[in-house]
């Protein structure tokens, strides 16, 4: 089931820019490793949900995952091979902004190694190119 939010205030959103790195959750916080975006752009939420599956497949019972980004951006598209004009486009999917510096995922309770080859195949599923990062002490 891909993540979506309960209720929006707006149906429909502009594009806007991505501008400047990310200030907030931009450190691992929750677990011992984290899979931090190195570029900036839209995630969308299947995109979300094939990367949780990959990190679960992976992980089995030992660890747990936290996911940090959750998309409220609607995006809109026009169907194939429509005339200009008639307006926005409906709601196609729903995408998390991601500014350069996020935390996309975090793992905790399992070794580094165990946690590079999790984030490794979760790397791939990706759109923005991504690296790990560990946490950092108090």
């Amino acid at each position: 089931m891909a993540l979506m939010p309960k209720r929006v205030k707006h149906r429909k959103s502009q594009r806007r820019r991505i501008k400047g790195d990310a200030t907030r959750g931009n450190r691992v916080v929750h677990g011992d490793f984290g899979l931090q975006a190195e570029q900036g752009g839209w995630i969308s939420a299947a995109t979300i949900e094939a990367g949780r599956i990959a990190a679960q497949q992976y992980l089995r019972a030992e660890g747990r995952l936290y996911i940090r980004i959750f998309p409220h951006k609607p995006i809109t598209s026009i169907p194939l091979e429509t005339r200009m004009g008639k307006g926005k486009g409906e709601p196609e999917y729903w995408a998390a902004v991601v500014k350069p510096g996020t935390v996309l995922f975090e793992v905790g309770g399992i070794a580094e190694e165990a946690a590079r080859m999790c984030f490794a195949r979760l790397a791939h599923k990706m759109p923005v190119r991504v690296r790990f990062l560990r946490r950092r002490p108090m």
